[in-house]
């Protein structure tokens, strides 16, 4: 019986507008995808996110990267606000969940710098019980140790969570611990999803 939901944030509770805040940054699509290239496909991505290096470092190891787009590197990864939206059924979603009595945590990969800069995307987090993200561990998802961390910190079995992620390798790698797991796509998606797995959400509805 699933008796806990565990979220994941980015695609999830919120959207991660990392196009969107480059172009308000005021770079075309062309510079944007290069800049994506840069950062988020970089080893320097995880390891930030991992705690492993300081900003410095990150922008840093991004400018090595691509050299010359140093300071377009620099201009848009030194203010992450606005990378991340929370989406407008998060908070009822997760209130909803507990009111039906269920455990409701988060598992997310997030850098310092984006937990404590991207605040206002996270305000269903007052509602939950708890969670891990990445850089206060040290581990990232799809790795195994982050999961039975989790577990572990919380004292939850894995037959009696589901985890949500929109990233289908996150998913299998909680599947493979004996989590349910359901890859998102969709608000309807998931509520229907859940339903499958015996979930009860009161008054749910597709938005």
């Amino acid at each position: 019986m699933i008796r806990n939901i565990v979220f994941d944030i980015g695609g999830v509770l919120a959207d991660f507008r990392l196009m969107e805040f480059l172009a308000d940054k005021g770079f075309d699509a062309a510079l944007a995808r290069r800049i994506v290239k840069a950062a988020v496909y970089s080893p320097y991505w995880g390891q930030f996110e991992r705690g492993e290096i300081t900003e410095e470092e990150t922008l840093r190891g991004f400018a090595g990267m691509d050299p010359e787009i140093r300071d377009e590197l620099y201009t848009a990864f030194s203010d992450l606000k606005g990378m991340l939206v929370m989406r407008d059924y998060a908070i009822a979603l997760v209130r909803g969940l507990k009111a039906a009595g269920y455990g409701v945590y988060y598992l997310s990969n997030y850098s310092k710098k984006a937990y404590d800069e991207c605040g206002e995307s996270l305000a269903f987090l007052p509602w939950m019980d708890g969670g891990l993200v990445s850089f206060r561990v040290g581990k990232t998802k799809p790795s195994p140790e982050m999961f039975t961390l989790f577990l572990r910190e919380y004292g939850l079995d894995a037959q009696e969570c589901v985890f949500i992620d929109d990233t289908a390798e996150n998913v299998e790698a909680a599947r493979a611990l004996g989590f349910a797991g359901i890859t998102f796509t969709s608000y309807d998606q998931l509520i229907a999803e859940l339903t499958a797995h015996g979930v009860a959400l009161p008054g749910a509805s597709a938005c």
